[in-house]
């Protein structure tokens, strides 16, 4: 079993497309083009934790585009998730060892030392604060555990030598 990440898929949302640029023509081409990627990466029994705002629409809607994709979804509610089912659904964050998932960006104060926070909702932006993977960051499809864990690594060792650099 493989671990993946992703957040602000929100399938079915037809303005998103224009709000934050999406390279996509319709919202039909949108979401069958990330329910194509979804489930090139990820395996049936895999694990995904969605960092919230899946999809708009009604119980049915997101129903059937929950089942188009494979592996089992932790869901961390995001400010546009309306229907619960078909997902382990989590109110605010979850940790998982020194990573601190949520939907919205938690301020750095707000962190435990040593943790980092990985979010979605900021769409396109950089975060501040933490690691974004929304779906625009992160080529419209989850990544594994593994590949977050390397960019937080690499990330680090470059602040590191940054600081190096600076006589710090």
């Amino acid at each position: 079993m493989k671990i993946f990440i992703t957040a602000d898929h929100h399938f079915h949302h037809k303005n998103i497309i224009e709000y934050c640029k999406r390279p996509f023509k319709t919202v039909e081409e949108m979401d069958n083009i990330m329910t194509e990627k979804w489930n090139k990466k990820v395996g049936k029994d895999d694990l995904v934790i969605h960092l919230g705002d899946f999809a708009l629409g009604n119980k049915e809607k997101v129903k059937e585009t929950r089942e188009k994709l494979n592996g089992t979804i932790v869901l961390i509610k995001g400010n546009h998730d309306r229907v619960n089912e078909g997902f382990i659904v989590v109110r605010d964050s979850i940790q998982i060892g020194n990573l601190l998932f949520s939907h919205r960006p938690i301020p750095k104060g707000e962190v435990q030392k040593g943790c980092i926070n990985v979010h979605g909702h900021i769409h396109e932006k950089e975060s501040l604060s933490g690691i974004n993977v929304s779906v625009e960051k992160t080529d419209y499809e989850p990544i594994p555990l593994e590949e977050l864990e390397k960019k937080i690594n690499e990330r680090a060792s470059m602040k590191k030598d940054k600081k190096v650099e600076m006589g710090v």
